[in-house]
């Protein structure tokens, strides 16, 4: 599990535009790290959008975006062309990054169980410290609130 204040163990996940992504290829910027559930659901897709809107304030900040989730590659590629997003998407179908930064939770809807990913933002800086962490997001002002953070550890 990561904690804040510590260093983040090196990751490398396939992302979309046919690349692989690690933690250390990053070192010498920010990098925001969200998880979500499941592409192309509205949460999702408002929460992927909103970042895509800020990604300009956040290259201001020395900051990358990388979105995660459990989806394939295929559905990632589909979901970024969708929705025009300007950052890098992660697969992560063996939950590996997800068990790393401890996101799968037991979740209910319409009565039923099952584990999933809870929607969930890191800052990690430039030498791949936790600054911060955001569990149980809610999507709305969820952006602005990162940008902040961003902004506060220059």
């Amino acid at each position: 599990m990561v904690i804040v204040g510590k260093k983040i163990k090196n990751f490398s996940r396939p992302a979309t535009g046919d690349k692989t992504i690690s933690l250390k290829d990053l070192a010498g910027k920010k990098v925001v790290l969200y998880f979500y559930p499941k592409d192309s659901t509205p949460g999702c897709t408002t929460e992927g959008q909103n970042f895509r809107d800020a990604k300009a304030k956040f290259t201001r900040q020395n900051t990358v975006i990388i979105g995660v989730s459990r989806d394939s590659m295929k559905r990632h590629e589909n979901f970024k062309a969708k929705q025009k997003f300007n950052f890098d998407l992660l697969s992560d179908e063996d939950e590996s990054l997800c068990n790393q930064f401890d996101v799968i939770k037991l979740k209910k809807l319409y009565g039923r169980e099952y584990m999933g990913v809870d929607r969930s933002t890191f800052l990690i800086d430039e030498k791949g410290i936790l600054l911060e962490e955001w569990r149980g997001v809610k999507v709305k002002e969820h952006v602005e609130q990162v940008l902040d953070a961003c902004k506060k550890h220059k």
